[in-house]
Formats: C-alpha cells, structure tokens, sequence
C-alpha cells in the first residue's frame, strides 16, 4: 500500500483535513431529516383523519341497517342512499367540499338480506376512502397526496317471536246494560229518534277487539278467545253460579265474536263466578297440561301470555238491585287468585256507579290496565287500546 508521505504536501494536507465532515453528513442526511419530520406530521394528520373516517362509516352502517330493520328504508337502494348521505355529512365536519366530493363517489355499501318464515336479518358493510394532501417534507420523498380508508359491517333484523296470547271476556249482560248510551242510532230529522243501547255499544267496543286481534294474528296462530257473560246468575248442581252463558276458548275471534253478538241484557250482576270460570279455563298448570298451554304447543307456541276483560256497567248486587259489600268482596277475592295466577286483568268501566268504578279499580292488574268510559265512543277506544296493548308482544322487532 502506498504510503501518503510520497503524497504531495497539499495533497496530503486535503486528505488529513475534516473540517468539512459535518457539513457534507448534513446534506447527505437532510432528505432523510426533512422526510422523517414529515412523516410524523403527515402520520399524526392520517391518524386523525382514519379515526373520523371510520366513525362515519360506523355510524353509516348502523343507520342503514337500522333504517331496514325498522322500515324506514323500504329497499336496499333507500338503505344505500342513508349510508352515503351518512358519511358524507358527516365528514363535512371536517373536510372541503372537494374532499367531500371524492368521500362520496368513494363510497361503497354492500347489503346482504337473509330471510327465513320468520325473521329478516339485514347485514350492512359501508366503505370508503379519499386523499389527504402530504406536507411539503413528504414531497422529497415522492409523495403528493395520502390515501385512507375505514369499512364498517353491521348486522340488524326482524323477528316474529312467537310470544302468543289467551284472552277470556268477562262481560256484564244485566239489565242495565239495556238502557240507552248517549250515542243516537237514528234520527228523526234535527232530533235523536233512538239511542244506542249499553249492550249494543259494548257489541261494537267488543269487535273492535276482535278486528285489532285479527290484525295482529292474521293466521290465527298465536290468538285464542273465549267469553264468559253474566248477570245475578242461573242454578245448577244447588249452587249459584252467576254465569249466564259461556263460548269456549278458540283459536282467532271468529267463535268468540259470533257469541258476543248474540247476547242480550237482563237480570242483576254478580261477576264472581264468571271470573273464577275465566281464570280456571285459562290459568297455566305448573306441569304445563292445561289446555291452553297444550293447545299452543301444537302450534309451536312456547310462551304464552293469559288476559282476563273484565267489564260491568254497574256494581255487585245479586239479584237485589242494589249494592252488595259481600257480592263485592267476593269479586275482589277472585281478582286476587286470578293475578296470583299469572293472568293480566284489564278491567272497563262502562257508565258504571262510584261502587263499580271502585271495584274494578282494585280487579285491574297495577300498570294502568284500568279503563273507564262514560260514551260508546271511548267504549270502543277502551277496547281498541286493550288489544293493541295485548298484543305488543306478539311480533317483537329485534335490532
């Protein structure tokens, strides 16, 4: 190796200077320094972007399927269009309108629907992506703009759960029921010439029931109906019974309505018996071999609701005519052992006295299930509202 003595002097003199070390170390190194520091900014900036990105989207998917779910987006177009104004609008928080621009058209959703007999589960996937612009640093490394993109999948749904229902009518059919309501059947010019009797309001309360059921249960496979009616009672086997007449528990209203309507005012009112039959033929057996619970299980029924309408449009007096406090508490001991049964009571009112109203007040199932009506009009709506709350259950919608 030669040795640098034989160097000339000023040549050896440049070879042993470092004079100029740092300076050519600082501009080999300062691309490398100027990319690093955008690099941080540029990173710190994507990461903010991303997190509000993928909250818009996750907001998007949610509200897509939700929208599906709950019928508010009645196609997968509509679902489509509530994820993209989603995000959209919800980037404009942050973004130009250009970026915006971009967002939308970069927006993708994807809806896959699954249906079975009963149920429709909706699963939507929302994504998107745009560029940010780099900062000048990133520029010596070859970058003018940074892309980023969040994807979102959210699932929701319908289901009919098979929550069914047994109701039993325990109607008033005494003779007050055969006085008139304040609602005029036919006119005789300016003038009422006949007035809607109590019995024939509650016929008409009574199918608005069974029409509200109807609708809820429209293949009669989850409703099932029977009525009790009643007034101061009938003998047989030497006890007193209360019960004028009875239509046995089937499925739908058909049965029950058509009795119903056949039924006709007289005599007092005792409700005790009636509801003792009514509990009886509706109450659950621990075991679960009462007949309700064995005829929904052949429908494939496994929860079961039980609801007693109890209805007078006077109070407790035999065959009196007037109050009986032991007729009354008779009834009231009854409504006791029908709610320890397990079964709801919902109880109406009809223009009855203080006593009635007081009655009816303790039977009803704590909750608001007490009604009281002094039309044929807000008769109706009683039974309408009664329905509609008996049945909530029937189809729940499962998000």
């Amino acid at each position: 190796m030669m040795s640098t003595s034989f160097l000339h002097p000023c040549l050896r003199r440049m070879l042993g200077d470092r004079g100029g070390n740092f300076g050519i170390m600082t501009a080999i190194m300062m691309p490398v320094l100027l990319g690093a520091a955008g690099l941080a900014i540029d990173y710190s900036n994507m990461a903010l972007s991303k997190r509000e990105l993928q909250e818009a989207t996750d907001s998007a998917a949610l509200a897509a399927a939700t929208a599906l779910a709950s019928g508010a987006a009645s196609t997968t177009a509509d679902a489509e269009a509530i994820a993209k104004d989603f995000v959209s609008g919800q980037m404009a928080n942050y973004v130009d309108t250009d970026a915006i621009s971009s967002i939308k058209a970069g927006t993708s959703v994807d809806i896959d629907v699954s249906a079975t007999a009963t149920s429709k589960s909706y699963k939507v996937t929302v994504a998107t992506s745009y560029g940010i612009a780099a900062t000048p640093f990133m520029s010596v490394l070859g970058y003018k703009t940074l892309n980023i993109g969040a994807s979102t999948s959210t699932s929701s749904g319908t289901s009919d759960t098979k929550t069914a229902l047994s109701m039993e009518l325990v109607l008033d059919q005494s003779g007050s029921m055969g006085e008139k309501t304040t609602t005029c059947a036919t006119y005789n010019g300016k003038n009422c010439k006949t007035y809607v009797t109590k019995i024939d309001a509650l016929k008409k309360a009574a199918d608005a029931l069974f029409d509200a059921l109807d609708t809820a249960d429209p293949d009669h496979s989850l409703v099932r109906t029977g009525a009790y009616s009643y007034n101061n009672g009938l003998i047989y086997n030497s006890q007193k019974t209360q019960i004028k007449s009875m239509s046995g528990m089937a499925w739908g209203t058909a049965t029950t309505a058509t009795y119903v309507s056949g039924i006709t005012a007289s005599g007092g009112t005792d409700a005790t018996e009636p509801m003792r039959q009514a509990t009886l033929s509706i109450a659950k057996a621990s075991d679960g071999s009462d007949v309700e619970t064995q005829a929904h299980a052949v429908k494939g029924n496994t929860i079961v609701s039980r609801y007693i309408i109890l209805m007078t449009d006077g109070e407790m007096t035999g065959n009196t005519g007037v109050w009986q406090s032991s007729f009354d508490q008779n009834v009231r001991n009854q409504c006791d052992a029908t709610k320890t049964a397990g079964i709801k009571i919902f109880t109406v009112a009809f223009m009855a006295p203080d006593k009635g109203k007081q009655l009816l007040q303790y039977c009803a199932s704590p909750g608001g299930n007490y009604y009281e009506a002094e039309t044929m009009e807000k008769l109706v709506a009683s039974f309408t509202s009664i329905a509609k709350e008996a049945t909530k259950a029937v189809t729940l919608l499962t998000n």
